[in-house]
């Protein structure tokens, strides 16, 4: 069997890609601590890299913060793949959360009803631009970005007008937030199935193996059916596609519908994981946005989410450790600049299949 030129092996290219990105961001993060704080630079640098595995505790962080960000990931690649830009990942997390919190505080359902409530939120907020961009052609980017706002006033409203959705309603001081689940309704807390005992860590649930499960089934989905196959058919060429007899219009919206399920099941096992409770605010929440260097680090490949989540996951709870040398806002300014330079992948697999293919051209030259 004739081997394939490095060339043209696209899984090869990807991880190189991957990996030079985030070589690149690592450096460009390092030289920005060495401005800031020359004499502390390289001690930073080694905690940020470090932290993540020096305890238990700090694993289970970093799982558990990867689960949200994997499947925000996962939202943001599968449109990618099927020729979409899903933007707004952010609003479909926002409304997912809001859906899982209403099922367990509201109704007292249990924690797997309230999943299922995040995904079906998220999905009807993808469902939008979906509808906009098959029947009006309306570019994706605005309509999604519009229903960020729209999904985080409306939620805001509703909860400010739900009492017992409230902590003060439970007896807690706050009035800005969600009640704690603890309180509220144990039963909607994720289970931590014997993890936090393993991992010394209250911060760990099942919720890493739930968001690993989800990009397994996207692959599958993606690459080993009929579907998945039209839905990438609809991505790399809308009118062909057309012509082959596939429903691009279906697709489209089936795709945002899809989206914004997987953004919306991210923000449900987020909230339902009991360490955190939802605030009202007038800021977008982050989540979904660094769902977009997650899936750009994956080169858009469900599998690559996983490990591109676990990276960026890593690198937060290495940069939260850096305090007290390094103020929160420098952490985040580096943290940022490595995320954002890892999203380059995508430019590093064009330069290095254009390297690659210049090589090959090369040898075969000299023979």
């Amino acid at each position: 069997m004739k081997k394939k030129p490095l060339a043209e092996n696209q899984t090869f290219i990807s991880i190189l890609a991957s990996l030079f990105s985030i070589v690149i961001g690592l450096v460009l993060g390092l030289v920005l601590l060495l401005i800031l704080n020359p004499g502390a630079a390289f001690g930073g640098m080694a905690t940020m890299l470090s932290a993540g595995l020096s305890s238990l505790d700090k694993l289970g962080k970093v799982l558990y913060q990867a689960a949200p960000l994997m499947l925000c990931g996962l939202s943001v690649a599968f449109a990618f793949k099927t020729g979409l830009f899903n933007i707004g990942a952010s609003g479909q997390y926002t409304i997912g959360a809001f859906a899982a919190l209403v099922c367990a505080i509201q109704f007292q359902l249990p924690w797997f009803v309230c999943l299922l409530a995040s995904a079906l939120g998220g999905a009807l907020w993808g469902l939008f631009p979906g509808l906009f961009k098959a029947l009006f052609n309306v570019n994706e980017v605005i309509t999604s970005i519009m229903f960020n706002w729209i999904g985080m006033y409306l939620v805001n409203l509703l909860i400010a007008n739900m009492p017992v959705m409230l902590a003060a309603y439970w007896g807690a001081s706050n009035a800005d937030r969600t009640a704690a689940l603890k309180d509220a309704n144990p039963g909607a807390l994720i289970p931590k199935a014997g993890l936090d005992k393993l991992f010394n860590s209250s911060w760990i649930n099942i919720s890493i193996f739930i968001a690993i499960l989800v990009a397994v089934l996207v692959w599958v989905v993606l690459q080993k059916t009929t579907f998945g196959y039209e839905l990438k058919a609809c991505g790399m060429n809308r009118d062909a596609s057309r012509y082959a007899g596939i429903n691009a219009s279906r697709n489209i919206v089936l795709s945002m519908i899809i989206s914004g399920a997987l953004a919306g099941l991210g923000g449900g096992i987020y909230y339902l994981s009991g360490t955190v409770q939802y605030v009202i605010e007038k800021s977008i929440l982050a989540m979904g946005f660094n769902g977009i260097p997650v899936a750009l680090l994956a080169s858009s490949n469900p599998i690559g989410t996983i490990f591109s989540a676990l990276f960026i996951s890593y690198i937060q709870v290495g940069g939260a450790a850096m305090q007290p040398n390094f103020s929160s806002e420098t952490t985040d300014i580096v943290i940022a600049v490595i995320i954002y330079l890892a999203a380059f992948a995508l430019l590093m697999r064009g330069l290095i299949s254009k390297a690659l293919s210049r090589r090959g051209e090369k040898g075969a030259t000299k023979k």
